[in-house]
């Protein structure tokens, strides 16, 4: 390759690289990165978090648990692969926005429905790429979860400072009203085997498949289903699902939740769904300093003593010692890298649950048998009350 080529493809990359729309990132503690717009021109507020998952982008940003939030993605790179119409965990990008180092205008693989640009338009998401996001992701393990906002459009740092003092605190905030079905619906063979009613807290969609894989039919009912309504469809298990927010914010749904376990109805729980769960036994929730979020985090299920590697995206997690001082509660999963609660088991009822993703969309299969294990509670109290 001659010297005269080489120098014309840098001159074209820089150019490309000139003509870039500047964007800013303020966090909340006045932190100020500067870089350049990726999707949509305009402005983004939220939680802001990081992922330190290097795969599966496009799981992660349609995750419903994740809507409120301004996401740091840890990979040096995303965009490489595109986006396709089947990868999705909800009908539309959940994320606030995207802050990542390396942006990829263009993908490279043929299966691919659009790039992750054109993608981020449809859905008018904002982004700030070429920022150092190892440096993000050290301020916040350090300083803690905060508020943080994203413009292309307005660069006046004062101005943005305004703007940030509006956005509500992750604390006492409820949002599953924001993502939750309206109206229920129905997912897989209405002849299969079992019957299971979903509550919708911002259930991601490999959840479902996971269940219907496994014989189920489901009916997905919204956050805030009466338990006289689940309970007329005669399900012969029930799903609490993931979602976004604080849990202590649903009284309502975990007043119902408390009253769908007295009926003895197999129940498992995933995330959000752990946490209402644990509320309704009158265990205690806390604000996490920075939340877990990626595909990679140990957990050891303390029943089995095996360790997993499994999918995690929560800010919220159930305290340990409100659930080791709790009578009829087992402690059955903790993670391993700062010992925090990561699974319950009811005792005397028949409900269990997890603070991670056993549907792990993106992420590695570890967990799957924990629907096993729903199955077979279902299983077994059918065969009692046959």
């Amino acid at each position: 390759m001659s010297f005269f080529f080489i120098k014309f493809l840098n001159d074209v990359s820089r150019m490309k690289y000139e003509q870039k729309k500047e964007a800013v990132l303020l966090l909340e503690d006045g932190t100020v990165y500067k870089g350049y717009a990726v999707g949509a021109v305009g402005t983004a507020a939220g939680e802001i978090a990081f992922n330190t998952g290097v795969y599966g982008y496009q799981e992660i940003f349609t995750d419903p648990s994740y809507f409120g939030q301004i996401l740091v993605l840890t990979p040096s790179h995303v965009g490489n692969y595109g986006v396709k119409e089947d990868e999705v965990e909800s009908s539309s990008i959940k994320i606030e926005g995207l802050v990542c180092k390396k942006f990829s205008q263009h993908h490279s693989r043929p299966g691919a429905s659009d790039s992750l640009q054109g993608y981020f338009e449809k859905d008018n998401k904002v982004g700030i790429s070429d920022v150092d996001t190892r440096a993000i992701t050290r301020h916040i393990r350090s300083t803690g979860a905060m508020n943080a906002i994203i413009s292309s459009e307005i660069l006046d740092i004062d101005v943005l400072k305004e703007k940030l003092k509006k956005v509500p605190k992750m604390d006492g905030l409820e949002l599953s009203s924001k993502v939750s079905t309206e109206d229920p619906y129905f997912f897989g063979d209405e002849n299969a085997d079992f019957k299971v009613a979903v509550l919708d807290y911002g259930v991601k969609l490999n959840i479902l498949r996971c269940l219907a894989d496994r014989g189920c039919y489901l009916k997905v009912f919204p956050y805030n289903a009466s338990i006289e309504k689940i309970i007329e469809w005669s399900p012969d298990g029930i799903m609490l699902s993931n979602g976004p927010g604080d849990p202590s914010a649903m009284p309502n749904e975990i007043a119902t939740v408390g009253a769908i376990v007295e009926t003895q109805i197999p129940v498992f729980g995933i995330c959000l769904g752990h946490q209402i769960l644990a509320l309704s036994q009158g265990l205690t929730t806390k604000k996490m300093h920075n939340g877990h979020r990626g595909v990679n985090h140990p957990v050891k299920n303390l029943e089995t003593t095996k360790c997993e590697v499994t999918s995690q995206n929560h800010g919220f997690v159930v305290d340990w010692d409100s659930a080791e001082k709790a009578n009829g509660i087992t402690i059955t999963h903790k993670h391993l890298n700062d010992d925090s609660l990561a699974g319950i088991r009811l005792d005397n009822k028949n409900a269990f649950s997890v603070q991670f993703h056993p549907e792990s969309s993106a992420g590695p299969n570890d967990s799957r048998y924990l629907f096993d294990q729903f199955i077979g509670n279902i299983k077994e109290n059918k065969a009692v009350n046959a």
